[in-house]
C-alpha cells in the first residue's frame, strides 16, 4: 500500500499547481483556456485575504495531485459549504485510493467547519469520474443549470 500524504499547500507549490492546472486542462480538452501564470497563482490562491485553499497529494513523497476549494453558504441550511474547485491526479497513479484520500480529506475539512454541503462539478462525459463519485454516494444534481458570465460579458453587463 503507498503512503499517500495530504498537506496545506503554501506559495511554494504554486509552479506545482500550475503544472497540475495545465495537466488537468490538457485531460479536460481545454489547455487553450489557461491563462494563469504562476505569479496569478501566487498572487490570488496565496494573497493574505483569499478565501480560497489548496492542498497537494504525495505517494511516496512524490507530488501527484491537487485540490482546489473555498466555502460557499447556502441561505437555505443556513451553513456554508465546502466547494471543490479542482481534483486532479497525475494520470500514472490514478486508481490507487489518492482522489477518495483527498475527497475525504476535505469531506473532514467541511464536517470539522460545520459544513452543510460539500459540492462539485465535473464535466457530462467524464465517465471514470461520475462512475467514482457516484461509487462513494455522490448525487448528481442535474435540476439547477449553471450560468457564467465572464471576460468580454461580464464587462459589458457590468458597465451597462
Amino acid at each position: 500500500m503507498p503512503d499517500i500524504e495530504i498537506y496545506d499547500a503554501t506559495v511554494a507549490d504554486s509552479a506545482l499547481i500550475h503544472r497540475f492546472i495545465r495537466e488537468l486542462a490538457t485531460y479536460e480538452k481545454a489547455a487553450h483556456e489557461v491563462i494563469a501564470s504562476v505569479s496569478d497563482i501566487e498572487k490570488s490562491l496565496f494573497a493574505k485575504n483569499s478565501k480560497t485553499r489548496a492542498v497537494i497529494c504525495r505517494i511516496d513523497h512524490e507530488p501527484v495531485g491537487y485540490a482546489v476549494y473555498f466555502f460557499n453558504y447556502s441561505t437555505w441550511l443556513g451553513k456554508h459549504g465546502l466547494y471543490l474547485e479542482d481534483l486532479y491526479i497525475s494520470p500514472d497513479y490514478r486508481n490507487g485510493g489518492a482522489g477518495k484520500a483527498m475527497l475525504k480529506h476535505l469531506a473532514r475539512i467541511a464536517q470539522s467547519r460545520n459544513c452543510g454541503r460539500f459540492e462539485w462539478s465535473v464535466l457530462n462525459w467524464n465517465e471514470p469520474a461520475i462512475r467514482f463519485y457516484r461509487s462513494i454516494g455522490a448525487k448528481p444534481q442535474d435540476e439547477w443549470v449553471g450560468y457564467r458570465l465572464e471576460g468580454e460579458a461580464l464587462e459589458t453587463f457590468a458597465n451597462s
